[in-house]
């Protein structure tokens, strides 16, 4: 290839220089065990006279990435150091600069806010000597920990463009988050505690959810991942729900929204009979409308509604999204989800015939909200209602098998992988503010929830030809959420200290955050919920020697330090800023932690010293945070960390993630060394899956993300299924989330991305 020519980036024609790659390859193989021979060999197969040197590079990745394998998986990072090598000389080029590398932050900054990339929070809160220290903090080398894939998505979905150009690098991304939450600390702490935040996120201890790792220090950038409302049954509450909809979907949101009120197909209108279409029509227009306003551009909308199960409507909510039926009772945009009740469960177990009512003739004739009984209240009611109906006393109801009704939801599942499913008694049985309200549905991954309640309506009135009718007394949950990522944990007080500053950080973000809807800011003033998570989980037991599907011990043990971490940092922040708005009355205040009494915890673990020092404190402080854990599924986030998603196994030791524009090989990050530790979820039988996320599910205060696979290739029965999600409910497991399914032809029911939630 001598006296060949290349084509740079600024256009000029230059000599090849084998020197260059050479130099490139040996940066991009620090560190690792791997022949760089083996990618020079690559180039005669690829280089083409006048190559630009951006596709010289774009080959060189798609080579590194085409050696990757079980026995070399480190080529894969090679692939992402190559990859950020390519955004260095992009921003170079872009930003006219000299190198993008050493980082000059103070620079940077000032280009980002002149150019609009930026709010101009940073500049008005840190004065220019400490913004100049901040610079001081970063850590260059944190660039090249990625693999392919996560380099590949920081780059086209989180770092800030300007004008179809990125132009941020990833410690300017980090570096600025961390000034921007730590921004309203005591100014005695405040730069230790970006210095802190920086460290935590750069090198991978800490994934932020989406909304935070993308918007943060954009201007009016929503920061919270998760949203849940609820319709009443009415039109003015059904419409506003449906802007509410528009307005969390707009900035980013993914959200819940629970039908239960709505009264059903041939119900009364204003007494005349038949005249209710149910709510199969105003699910289709929030689909419509989760498709017309979408995510910044970047996605559509995601809403997933909640029906109950006693609901006269819920026969044709299961088919909303089957293939075979009536085309203008589906919704294949929405994500459907079950609010399913203890009672329901134990007239499967019986056989036993269950009723279906409509919830209008109910709050007509009886004056009660079915949507919000659980427990008792909702038992004693729905016994009277099973017995007037047997007698003629109800006009719209049915009685149908419980049993047929379960299995009918399970073939929905094993075609479409939905409906999620809320177990709605266990879900309040654990609702730390039931004082306060009640749980009727979880949000999009069904890993967060509390209490919400439809807005009331003020009287109508006209101003400049405008109806106007004031809301009130409404709350929409509303949930900022982090993961930890355990695959990089080196001990107890390392975690310890990750907990604590991820506490630190979700509680300062709900005072950032502007929430697009008026009922979101009064529940975060009301709540201040926030949901720690995890991922990397299967790479944590597998750096330690521990086969998953014998791990419920240690996991039972990891994850009661974590909550008492989490608790512990809580509590620390109400002694200086005070605890969460309704505080007075909760579960917290009673001191019960967890659905616990300190008699249990001193019963049963073996972590006796340290929940008697948290009551001690807790009745001292109060909680500045009224739900503190939930785990999300971080299906794309977890990318970027390098890690695996989530708490669940890993689905395969090696594949290969194939779209329009190539293959991407992919593995755990510690398969060369640890191979025979990773277990695959598609080969465990998923009871032991339920067995394992009951143990965390004891010390997370809202959900988990569960996600239950099924490989038909090994046998598997509806009994199988069955007795799964049984065993889910006996064991207080809150939700279940995706079924999916792979065929005996290979195939699997596909799981839609949910970006929402950190990732």
């Amino acid at each position: 290839m001598e006296n060949q020519k290349v084509i740079k980036r600024d256009g000029q024609i230059c000599d090849f220089d084998l020197s260059k790659i050479n130099k490139t390859i040996e940066r991009a193989l620090q560190g690792f065990d791997l022949d760089k021979n083996e990618l020079l060999n690559t180039i005669p197969s690829f280089y083409k006279e006048n190559m630009p040197t951006s596709k010289i590079n774009q080959a060189l990745i798609l080579s590194a990435l085409n050696l990757t394998s079980v026995l070399e998986p480190d080529w894969k990072n090679a692939a992402g150091r190559l990859r950020i090598f390519d955004l260095y000389k992009d921003i170079k080029t872009y930003r006219k600069e000299k190198n993008a590398v050493p980082y000059d932050y103070v620079k940077f900054l000032d280009f980002a806010i002149k150019n609009n990339i930026y709010s101009a929070d940073i500049k008005e809160k840190y004065s220019p000597e400490e913004i100049q220290k901040a610079g001081d903090f970063i850590v260059p080398e944190l660039d090249l920990v990625y693999d392919y894939a996560g380099a590949n998505l920081l780059i086209k979905r989180y770092l800030c463009e300007f004008d179809d150009h990125v132009v941020e690098l990833p410690q300017e991304m980090f570096l600025s988050i961390a000034l921007l939450i730590e921004q309203n600390e005591d100014k005695a702490v405040r730069m230790e505690r970006v210095k802190d935040t920086y460290l935590k996120l750069a090198d991978r201890k800490i994934s932020l959810g989406t909304p935070l790792l993308m918007n943060l220090r954009r201007p009016n950038g929503n920061l919270s991942s998760c949203f849940i409302t609820v319709m009443d049954d009415s039109r003015d509450s059904i419409f506003y729900v449906i802007d509410q909809i528009s307005a969390i979907s707009k900035f980013g949101g993914g959200v819940g929204v629970n039908i239960s009120r709505v009264r059903a197909k041939g119900a009364r209108i204003k007494g005349i009979k038949n005249a209710s279409g149910g709510v199969i029509p105003w699910i289709r227009i929030i689909n419509d409308t989760a498709i017309a306003v979408n995510q910044q551009g970047k996605r559509k909308g995601a809403v997933t509604v909640s029906l109950d199960m006693w609901h006269l409507d819920i026969e044709n909510f299961l088919e909303l999204r089957t293939e075979n039926g009536d085309q203008r009772m589906k919704a294949y945009d929405i994500f459907p989800q079950v609010v399913i009740p203890d009672l329901f469960m134990q007239k499967v177990e019986n056989n036993e015939k269950w009723l279906l009512v409509d919830p209008h003739e109910v709050r007509t004739k009886y004056h009660q909200e079915i949507a919000d009984l659980w427990g008792t209240d909702f038992e004693k009611l729905y016994n009277q209602l099973y017995f007037d109906a047997q007698f003629g006393k109800l006009e719209m109801y049915k009685f149908v098998s419980a049993k047929e009704l379960l299995k009918r939801l399970m073939k929905s599942q094993i075609e479409t992988g939905m409906p999620y499913i809320a177990f709605k008694d266990t879900l309040n049985r654990y609702n730390p503010n039931k004082h306060d309200g009640v749980i009727v549905g979880t949000n999009l991954c069904t890993e967060s929830h509390s209490n919400v309640r439809p807005a009331k309506f003020g009287p109508k009135r006209i101003e400049n030809g405008k109806i106007i009718s004031e809301t009130y007394d409404g709350l929409v949950h509303v949930c900022n959420l982090l993961s930890i990522n355990l695959a990089n944990v080196k001990n107890d007080e390392e975690l310890n200290s990750i907990c604590q500053t991820s506490v630190r950080i979700l509680d300062n973000a709900i005072d950032l955050t502007r929430v697009p809807i008026l009922e979101g800011t009064l529940h975060n003033q009301r709540y201040r919920t926030i949901g720690i998570g995890a991922m990397g989980l299967a790479d944590y037991l597998a750096k330690n020697n521990v086969p998953y599907n014998a791990s419920a011990d240690v996991v039972d043990d990891l994850f009661e330090k974590m909550a008492i971490y989490n608790i512990r940092a809580s509590i620390e922040i109400a002694k200086h800023k005070g605890p969460f708005g309704a505080y007075q009355g909760s579960e917290w205040q009673k001191g019960i932690i967890l659905g616990k009494t300190q008699v249990w915890f001193n019963a049963n673990s073996k972590y006796k010293k340290e929940w008697n020092e948290i009551y001690e404190n807790l009745q001292k402080y109060g909680i500045r945070n009224s739900q503190i854990s939930a785990i999300a599924p971080n299906t794309s986030s977890s990318l970027i960390q390098g890690c695996t998603a989530s708490v669940l196994p890993i689905y395969s030791k090696f594949f290969v993630e194939t779209h329009g524009k190539g293959s991407i090989p992919n593995c755990p990050p510690f398969i060369k060394d640890k191979f025979w530790f990773y277990q695959e979820n598609r080969n465990i039988d998923q009871r032991k899956i339920v067995e394992i996320m009951a143990r965390i599910n004891k010390w997370i205060d809202t959900g988990i993300s569960i996600e239950l696979m099924y490989n038909l290739n090994r046998d598997i029965r509806a009994k199988d299924i069955y007795e799964t999600i049984m065993q889910a409910w006996k064991k207080e497991i809150k939700t279940l989330y995706y079924t999916r399914t792979i065929q005996k032809d290979g195939s699997s029911v596909a799981k839609e991305e949910c970006v929402s939630c950190a990732g």
